[in-house]
Order: structure tokens, then C-alpha cells, then sequence
């Protein structure tokens, strides 16, 4: 009889840990091969881990509501010995050790080449093949790295340096083919990149272009996705021509985010550590174009103003941003944004909410197209344009995103109750 470890398995390519679910053994109990003996649950699905052989439980490690890293040993069984064959033993030695059989006696392998195997130890006098409890650091080619870092995402503290020299940042090197080990960005990599810019035409970047990328550098650290839908803004038009004081059209759709936020203020949260944050009160901010980059001014409870009460205000605001005059309070830090990127033309777009946000909604350009029309049986011509809503994916999915943005759009067609 030997021993024979039941390890995590590797659940997926960037699974690192997983959390125990449930056990369905007892010590002693007898099991089969490939038996589902425990439930693993990750940040994806909930998984099983299954025995290796069949055999007697003798130990069991893990224990409930516990995570565990690939690679651990959760629990121990007693198995009869089987001999190692010599073919098992060549299978072991895969990648570069059969690249290398060639120039070297058949079944001969390095010491290092037998360190660098994780799945199978010595013989431990049984004639059984052991596993052993695999390293969970990943390797890439030989390099230890961050669980999460891909090419350039891993910077050596000589590259750190380097770039601090400079001022610049990882974003900067999205542009470099990196030939180090696993794809990484090496020193000499980083030197012949910067020589080559002396040949190419360069200009100095502005300071509100500077603090644009910045802002959208830290925005993309988060997983980010966007939905859309149509509407149709008839009712918007005809409203809006009633009005002594005319109100844009990013101003309705920021006063149907605000109400549609109020009902459900976890969809404008924040996701810190395990808890997500509400926010204490609707301040929606609007993108305004100026000279190369983008201000957001913010209305402050925008869902308890109503929209002949904000128009006044959003004016102003407008005319402050152009002028780069707007007052401290209407920098502050927003819970969303709109942005009428219709006003340029554009039909669709997928913008990006800033980095102390979750949210930003977008209006397309209106265009008139034919709707069938159930009342006259028959299609009509009606203004219609795109919304679309970018969020934080970690706090919304794609259900709960369609719901809020259906939500939106009902309130749009019904612009006298904003």
C-alpha cells in the first residue's frame, strides 16, 4: 500500500485558488477512480474534484468555506502500489526534454530537468508514482510572476527606475514587443523603443491631455463593458419645443439616469474590497468638449431637481467649462456621467466612466427612421437614436445593466414626468 495525495486541481488558466464547497467522504470510506469526492467553488463556477484512483480515504486536509491555492493537498489516500513503467516515465518528460532526446541517450534525463517535473516524485519504495504538491506560483517560461501579469503587465525594479527617470508609466509600453522571458519588456527592449522616437515627429502633450490619459489609464484597470438600445425621442422633441427654456437633450437623458439611479442606488455604487458602497446622493456629471480634452461638470441631487429647475444651471455650467471657469463644486467627483457624443454625428460609442465612477451613460445622434406601428398597422417615420450605458462590470452584468438602461429609456418617453 502507499499513500497518494488528492490536490486542487488547476480549474482554469487564471484560477490561482478555489474555495471549498462540500465533502461527500469520511476517512475510510472506499473510492473509485475519478469519483467526485468534494465541490470547489471559484470566481467563475462551482467544480468538483475527483480522486485520481481508486483506493481508501485516509486523510482528509481541507475543510469547508476554506481556500485553497492549485496545488494543495486536500486530503490523502491509501492505494495499492503499481510499478512505474518506463513509458510513464518518459511521458513525464514532455516540452523541451523530448526537443532533446535526440542528442541525448534515450530515458536519460538532467537533475535539473527531474526537479522541474511538479506531478510526479521518486519512487518512495512502493514502486508507486507519488505525486507531489505542486508549486503554486505560475511559471512562465521559467519566470515566476503575478497570478495576473501578461507581457509588459510585469516591471522589474531596473525597469521601475528607468521609467521613474522619465516619468512614465505601463500604459506607455503598450507599444513595445517585448522579447524577455514570457513576453516581458526588458531594459534594452525599453532603450531601442526610446531611440527610435528621435526619428519620428514629437510634440509636447498638453496638460489637460496629460490628465485625460491619467484619468483613463486608471479607468481601465477595471473590467469595463457597454449595452445599448434604441429609443425614440419624439416625445423628447415635442416636449422640449414647449418649453420657454429649452433644455439640451444630454440634460433629459442625465435627469432619467438620476431617477433611475434613486431606485436602486447599488447600480451607482462603488466596489470596495467586499461591500459596495451607495452613494449618499445622486450627483450626475455631463461631458463637455474643450480645447483638447474633456471637462465634467456635476449637478449635485439631480434626482430631486426637476428638469425646468436644472436648465438654468446645466447652461451655466456649459458656458464655465468652455471658458475653463467652472467653480470647485462642480468638480467634485461625480457618481456618473452622461455624454452626448451624437452631437458629433456618431450613431455609436462605448465610453469609459471615469475612474471614481461606475456609470456613463451615451446619446447617439437622432435619425429618423420607419418603426412599425402597431395602433395604424403600418410603419411611421420617428426620430430614434442610440443610448448606451458603459459600467463597471464588477458591480452590474449585462442583466442588470438592460434593466437600468430599459429603465432610462421608459423614462425618456415620457419627458413631462422629468
Amino acid at each position: 500500500m502507499a499513500d497518494v495525495p488528492i490536490l486542487m486541481p488547476q480549474l482554469g488558466e487564471s484560477i490561482a485558488e478555489a474555495v471549498i464547497v462540500s465533502i461527500k467522504i469520511q476517512v475510510g470510506d472506499k473510492v473509485l477512480a475519478d469519483q467526485e469526492i468534494m465541490e470547489v467553488e471559484t470566481n467563475k463556477a462551482v467544480m468538483a474534484v475527483t480522486t485520481p484512483r481508486s483506493g481508501t480515504i485516509k486523510e482528509i486536509r481541507a475543510k469547508v468555506d476554506e481556500s485553497y491555492p492549485i496545488g494543495t493537498n486536500l486530503a490523502t489516500m491509501e492505494c495499492d502500489a503499481v510499478p512505474i513503467t518506463s513509458k510513464l516515465r518518459d511521458d513525464v518528460s514532455s516540452g523541451d526534454a523530448e526537443k532533446t532526446a535526440a542528442s541525448t541517450d534515450a530515458g536519460q534525463q538532467t537533475k535539473e530537468e527531474e526537479e522541474e517535473q511538479p506531478h510526479f516524485a521518486p519512487d518512495n519504495g512502493s514502486g508507486l508514482a507519488v505525486p507531489e504538491e505542486p508549486k503554486v506560483q505560475p511559471i512562465v517560461k521559467g519566470l515566476p510572476v503575478p497570478a495576473n501579469a501578461t507581457g509588459a503587465s510585469y516591471i522589474s525594479p531596473r525597469m521601475r527606475r528607468r521609467m521613474d527617470e522619465l516619468g512614465l508609466n505601463a500604459s506607455d509600453l503598450a507599444a513595445i514587443a517585448g522579447t524577455g522571458a514570457g513576453g516581458r519588456v526588458t531594459v534594452e527592449d525599453f532603450e531601442k523603443f526610446l531611440s527610435r522616437l528621435d526619428d519620428e515627429l514629437l510634440t509636447d502633450a498638453s496638460p489637460m491631455r496629460i490628465a485625460v490619459a491619467d484619468s483613463m489609464r486608471r479607468s481601465w484597470t477595471r473590467p469595463l463593458a457597454t449595452v445599448g438600445s434604441p429609443v425614440v425621442l419624439d416625445s423628447v422633441l415635442v416636449h422640449r419645443k414647449t418649453q420657454s427654456k429649452k433644455p439640451g437633450p444630454a440634460l433629459y437623458a442625465l435627469r432619467a439616469l438620476a431617477i433611475a439611479i434613486s431606485e436602486n442606488t447599488a447600480v451607482g455604487g462603488r466596489l470596495i474590497g467586499e461591500r459596495i458602497v451607495h452613494p449618499s446622493s445622486i450627483d450626475i456629471g455631463f461631458a463637455v468638449e474643450v480645447a483638447d480634452g474633456v471637462l465634467v461638470p456635476v449637478i449635485e441631487n439631480a434626482d430631486q431637481r426637476s428638469l425646468s429647475e436644472l436648465v438654468d444651471d446645466y447652461n451655466e455650467l456649459v458656458e464655465l467649462a468652455r471658458k475653463r471657469r467652472l467653480p470647485t463644486e462642480a468638480l467634485r467627483p461625480g457618481i456618473a456621467t452622461v455624454t452626448n457624443f451624437g452631437s458629433f454625428g456618431i450613431v455609436w460609442a462605448t465610453p469609459i466612466p471615469l475612474p471614481e465612477q461606475n456609470l456613463v451613460l451615451g446619446l447617439g445622434v437622432g435619425r429618423k427612421k420607419p418603426v412599425w406601428s402597431k395602433e395604424v398597422d403600418n410603419f411611421i417615420p420617428v426620430t430614434e437614436a442610440e443610448i448606451t450605458l458603459s459600467f463597471d462590470h464588477r458591480i452590474l452584468d449585462g442583466g442588470g445593466a438592460g434593466r437600468l438602461l430599459a429603465r432610462i429609456s421608459e423614462l425618456l418617453k415620457e419627458p413631462e414626468a422629468l
